[in-house]
């Protein structure tokens, strides 16, 4: 069994000599992701609120029981953790969390899903890229949840749902529901993941976006996300390592871009 740091190492290398740029890149939707939304620049006010959010979290010493009901965390396998240590370990990086903004800032969903809210990092990008739109996210862990809710309040984040339970019990009953970005961010496992993706297609549209976290975590999620794309209903997808994006887009031709970011 490869150690999963040594495995995403490897997948890493490669995916550089495989990746690109928005040069080469002919469909035009992909190429304005990229060039509008992926490489812009533009220092956005609401950058300074993500900043402040996660700085809040990393002074945070408190102490929080954790159940982990997905894969669980690499790096903190004890049952007890501080919420700066799990910020620092497990939370959205400033430079992911600004992505994250832009996207939302792009796409403008008015209605997303997140399946796993941890300490609401990637929540508060995705609100306040779009502040006009409902998030609703799922945590499986009540102390997490309970925390997350109540600093979405500190910081004034509105329409921000708040679930707490099992993610395939949550999701049967969002199933009628359309959502317009869904960010996979709760279980890094291989069937879970699938199962989620299957379910969660009943709530897509033509220009849904669905964005899946840690596609190299290990081998197992690796090929989840092989599999992902060939699913017939999935016409373009953009692998920028960390992130895998799906589309649905009907009008699309059927492609697969690796894109460094």
């Amino acid at each position: 069994m490869v150690n999963k740091s040594v495995y995403q190492i490897i997948q890493y290398f490669k995916f550089l000599l495989k990746s690109t740029n928005e040069h080469g890149v002919h469909s035009p939707f992909v190429y304005d992701l990229i060039t509008k939304c992926f490489y812009d620049k533009a220092n956005y006010p609401g950058y300074k609120t993500i900043i402040d959010y996660k700085a809040a979290l990393l002074k945070n010493n408190n102490l929080i029981q954790v159940i982990d009901l997905g894969a669980g965390s690499q790096v903190m396998k004890q049952k007890e953790r501080s919420i700066s240590k799990m910020a620092k370990n497990a939370g959205s990086t400033n430079k992911r969390a600004k992505l994250l903004y832009r996207l939302s800032n792009y796409f403008k969903p008015e209605n997303s899903l997140e399946l796993g809210t941890s300490l609401g990092i990637a929540t508060a990008a995705l609100h306040l890229g779009n502040p006009q739109a409902s998030i609703t996210t799922i945590e499986g862990c009540p102390n997490i949840s309970a925390f997350s809710k109540s600093n979405f309040e500190v910081f004034k984040l509105k329409k921000i749902e708040v679930i707490t339970g099992d993610f395939n019990d949550e999701i049967e009953q969002l199933k009628t529901n359309s959502y317009d970005l869904i960010f996979f961010d709760g279980n890094h496992k291989k069937q879970a993941t699938l199962d989620y993706f299957e379910a969660l297609l009943e709530t897509a549209h033509n220009d849904s976006v669905f964005i899946f976290d840690d596609i190299y975590w290990s081998k197992d999620m690796t090929e989840a996300w092989e599999t992902i794309k060939k699913h017939p209903k999935v016409k373009v997808t953009v692998d920028t390592f960390f992130w895998g994006f799906v589309f649905f887009r009907k009008e699309q031709v059927r492609e697969d871009f690796i894109i460094r970011v």
